[in-house]
């Protein structure tokens, strides 16, 4: 039997509903200081927390239900006599149930506070209060999110009681709020790049349909710092997102988002399919597709420019999944828009983030993201690239981080020719990029080429220029190799892996 409780709420909504239909059910409420005068003014009959404590406000607010009175009537097991008994002798009555959502840490550390003001966003009395109540959750109905009002008052209305079931789902939910609130917090104030515990704090953003495969389920959750692309993107057209939409559209952004100049990349199964620079909207989706026509079929598009007409209808003339991209004009939404299921995602924020996470089974592996491109950069050869060709081989390095290894990218006139990737061997991937490129200059590799073999495919396809990270017992080889065949050859001395 719910008697007596405690609202204590920073998300005021629906809460005057509730409180007045406690109310109508004779349970008594009590109240702290900004919930108490809410609920004052409002016409609900409330008792401040200081009248049963006896004890004021103090410290700013920071304490208020930090007390034995209150903690008392929230942790006593009720059918512990000896509980009930030490209640009863310090004249502490029970509260059955708390009701409380938490200072918006999760907001405020996102806006351009000081490190001092986000700190006092930092709630210390409502997630004592919850984890108490959902501590003892057979004896308090424990209540943090506000969606769940109506369930409670529809089974208080029907058995007036709640059932065993709800309780716990109720406090299972306390320790996933305040275990991501933690996280959230534990982020935001440590300095250490790998600490002795991996906190995360993610919410869900949506229950997808089904995985990467329909027998799989799946949800989608975001970091609720707020940064990243899935924190910033607004759907504008088409079907619900998928798990592999997700995954590509990931990737996809993250290589136009290297870019200075107006980029496209068109991507499938998480993989660059086309990637070009140029300057129009236009002219780079235009290249991108010329370098594999078929692949990008039912493919992912990603610009670091908004989309216009006549790009839009160079788009509109193949089946895509998805269009993402800084904006959309209007005229390239009323063409775009005809494709009823054509997914349209605007997003202006730029990949951000410094950590990646894989599963492994059992554990995460966690590593810095992959966000430097070059570092000691040597032409190597006895003949150096033009100036052109210099352009292209960063461009090819650039796309090269994005490709699964081996992986070879084959270049000319800032656009990708022949992508070649996830082969277990790298003159495989050299010889299926030399081949689907047909006219490419230069060539860039994620990776040393421990033989010569690459060079000489190379040389066959007319290249003129290749740039690899260096670092093999046989890079004289290579070296030797380019400079028989009149080719020039730039070590970076950094590698690229993407398994």
């Amino acid at each position: 039997m719910i008697k007596r409780a405690l609202i204590s709420v920073f998300d005021k909504s629906n809460i005057l509903e509730f409180a007045a239909f406690l109310r109508s059910k004779d349970v008594e409420i009590l109240s702290t200081g900004g919930t108490y005068k809410y609920l004052k003014e409002n016409g609900i009959e409330v008792v401040e927390v200081s009248e049963v404590t006896n004890s004021d406000e103090m410290l700013d607010g920071r304490v208020k239900t930090l007390h034995p009175i209150i903690h008392g009537g929230i942790l006593a097991i009720r059918d512990n006599e000896d509980h009930m008994k030490q209640l009863e002798e310090r004249n502490i009555t029970t509260i059955d149930m708390v009701i409380v959502n938490l200072y918006p840490f999760f907001e405020k550390v996102k806006e351009d506070l000081s490190f001092e003001e986000k700190v006092e966003f930092i709630d210390i009395g409502g997630p004592t209060m919850l984890r108490s109540a959902a501590k003892n959750f057979k004896d308090v109905l424990v209540i943090t999110n506000t969606s769940d009002y109506e369930v409670v008052k529809n089974q208080l209305e029907e058995n007036g009681e709640v059932d065993f079931a709800t309780r716990r789902s109720f406090a299972g939910k306390v320790f996933n709020l305040t275990s991501a609130y933690d996280a959230a917090i534990s982020n935001f104030l440590l300095e250490e790049e790998y600490p002795e515990y991996l906190s995360v704090s993610y919410k869900k953003m949506d229950t997808l349909r089904y995985g990467e495969n329909p027998h799989q389920s799946a949800a989608v959750y975001v970091n609720t710092l707020g940064t990243g692309m899935m924190n910033n993107i607004k759907q504008l057209h088409g079907k619900q997102l998928s798990y592999n939409n997700i995954k590509d559209m990931d990737i996809a952004w993250k290589v136009v988002c290297d870019f200075e100049e107006v980029a496209c990349c068109g991507l499938k199964h998480n993989t660059p399919c086309g990637v070009a620079i140029g300057e129009t909207v236009s002219e780079v989706y235009t290249k991108a597709f010329s370098c594999d026509p078929v692949s990008i079929f039912g493919g992912i598009v990603a610009f670091n420019r908004p989309v216009d007409a006549e790009a839009a209808q160079e788009l509109s003339k193949t089946f895509l999944e998805i269009i993402i991209a800084p904006g959309f004009t209007k005229e390239a939404l009323e063409i775009l828009c005809q494709k009823k299921n054509l997914r349209l995602i605007e997003c202006d924020y730029k990949a951000s983030d410094e950590k990646e996470m894989v599963t492994v089974d059992g554990s995460i592996l966690v590593q810095d993201s992959d966000r430097t491109l070059l570092e000691d950069v040597k032409v190597v050869t006895e003949k150096a690239p033009t100036e052109q060709e210099m352009k292209d081989l960063i461009f090819g390095m650039k796309v090269v981080k994005y490709v699964k290894s081996n992986a070879i990218v084959v270049v000319k006139d800032g656009m990708a020719k022949g992508i070649g990737g996830g082969q277990v061997n790298r003159i495989w991937a050299t010889a299926h990029a030399l081949d689907r490129a047909g006219d490419g200059v230069v060539l860039a590799s994620d990776a040393f080429f421990p033989f010569r073999d690459c060079v000489d495919e190379a040389h066959k396809y007319n290249i003129k220029a290749i740039i690899q990270p260096g670092g093999s017992l046989r890079d004289q080889e290579s070296i030797d190799a380019c400079n028989e065949h009149g080719m020039s050859m730039v070590l970076t001395g950094i590698r690229h892996f993407k398994h």
